[in-house]
């Protein structure tokens, strides 16, 4: 049997109505056809979750990205305008999910706004639009264009040298998409960057010192993640951690030689 991967879905209106929990397919097939498991969607809500189940029914998260933001009371600092819009639901689930996983060893994988939620959970902040920084480049999605323009390789990210993320894509600079307008700006407690975008914008972190596998990224590399060379190995490395719990082996951490 697959392990069980729990995809952390968003909340939508529908038609501007209809109130519904989804998740892009290529969360799925990354986590089915790449990391080998069994992707399965949570409805991120604790009116219908609640956190210890989750840890009992899966054998690893994908924290994926989404429009809405982490509301800036989780980091200590009021709401603006530049903020954009919210989820408080998935707050709710995911910033206490992370920190569980965390004790635990319970694998995950964090992508863009999971990314971010990883940073907050662990007691970090955020800048609220990166681009209105000094220095700093549009990390935003073209808002035109096919998928493909939308998700093209737009920049490199520089990685530390003999790092977690070096050893585990084989090489010091990898080129990666960009579809974000947030990131971080104090980073949390035992977070380690470990790549950074040209302009200095954090992309790429783990926790330090806990016990599993806690890899984030904030580019989406599940996009044909099949394909790309920087992409697949996040999602083998994620695959095998999660095979790993689903043995029994806790914590289930990644391994790489030195």
């Amino acid at each position: 049997m697959r392990p069980k991967i729990g995809i952390i879905g968003n909340s939508y209106l529908m038609n501007d109505q209809y109130p519904t929990h989804a998740g892009g397919t290529m969360n799925s097939d990354a986590v089915a056809n790449v990391a080998g498991c069994l992707p399965l969607l949570i409805p991120t809500d604790p009116r219908f979750v609640s956190v210890e189940e989750l840890l009992d029914s899966f054998d690893g998260f994908l924290l994926t990205g989404g429009r809405p933001n982490v509301h800036p009371s989780e980091y200590g600092e009021d709401a603006t305008a530049a903020h954009g819009n919210f989820d408080r639901a998935r707050d709710a689930i995911t910033l206490p999910l992370v920190r569980a996983c965390v004790e635990r060893g319970q694998p995950f994988l964090g992508i863009c706004r999971g990314f971010q939620e990883v940073n907050v959970a662990m007691g970090g902040t955020l800048y609220p639009e990166i681009r209105d920084l000094p220095g700093r480049m549009n990390h935003r999605m073209p808002p035109d264009g096919s998928i493909e323009e939308k998700f093209a390789l737009r920049h490199p990210v520089i990685l530390t040298e003999g790092g977690i993320f070096h050893r585990l894509l084989g090489a010091a600079e990898v080129m990666t998409n960009t579809l974000h307008g947030q990131g971080i700006k104090t980073p949390g407690k035992r977070i380690v960057v470990e790549g950074h975008a040209p302009d200095g914008t954090p992309e790429a972190i783990y926790v330090k010192d806990a016990p599993g596998f806690t890899l984030s990224v904030q580019w989406h590399p599940e996009y044909r993640a099949g394909e790309d060379p920087v992409s697949r190995p996040l999602f083998v490395a994620f695959g095998d951690a999660a095979r790993a719990w689903a043995s029994g082996q806790r914590p289930a951490s990644l391994q790489l030689s030195a």
